[in-house]
């Protein structure tokens, strides 16, 4: 049986009700274990309580990062790549 850790977490929301999660995770097995990380997407309930909707894991491959990290500043255009960072809510 495998078991998942959350080791690190960040989060920015967007939209209405809307988050974008970005965490790094750790899948132990009896065979081993192996390190990864996970982007989500979500949205809060009534209650407050995350609900995820959609999640892709990325292998912690350096050329795997640089690729998906490049592509999406391409894709998104350099208006997006450029503007300034929104401050996070601590």
């Amino acid at each position: 049986m495998v078991e998942f850790k959350t080791l690190k977490t960040e989060e920015i929301q967007f939209g209405n009700n809307n988050f974008i999660e970005v965490a790094r995770k750790e899948a132990v097995a009896e065979e081993g274990s192996n390190e990864f990380v996970a982007i989500s997407r979500g949205y809060y309930a009534p209650d407050g309580s995350k609900r995820f909707k959609k999640s892709f894991a990325v292998p912690l491959a350096p050329e795997v990062v640089d690729f998906i990290c490049t592509k999406v500043k391409e894709m998104a255009g350099e208006d997006l790549a450029q503007a300034e960072p929104v401050e996070e809510n601590s």
